[in-house]
């Protein structure tokens, strides 16, 4: 197990999946972004959306209350907090004529809308 600081280790297994697809997305928008070094890629959730709540995917900073993992040599945080609501998720990535863009496969929703973004449990 590898540190990233003194409040921060690195985590073995991450409680969600990302498939291939999302992964070479993720790399690509890393690649073409810029993202700074310090960053890592944010996956939680938020309260709203039609659901109830809703995903967070995006870089940034990470903070004293994430758990911190390394997923195909990209830096992942969560907050400690959301492993609940996130644990068995699978992270795709859709290119298509009717659909592009990320897709939250979560087996702990107990119903989801029609944006594919927002869910209740």
């Amino acid at each position: 197990m590898s540190e990233l600081s003194t409040t921060n280790p690195v985590l073995n297994e991450a409680p969600l999946k990302f498939t291939a697809g999302a992964l070479a997305e993720i790399k690509t928008l890393i690649y073409e972004k810029e993202v700074p070094a310090d960053h890592a890629l944010r996956v939680g959730v938020k309260g709203g959306g039609c659901s109830g709540m809703s995903y967070i995917l995006g870089f940034d900073v990470i903070k004293d209350t994430d758990d911190v993992y390394e997923v195909e040599g990209i830096k992942m945080v969560m907050n400690k907090a959301h492993g609940l609501y996130l644990a068995g998720m699978e992270v795709d990535y859709v290119s298509g004529l009717d659909n592009r863009g990320f897709v939250f496969n979560n087996p702990n929703a107990s119903s989801t809308c029609g944006c594919g973004t927002s869910f209740a449990v």
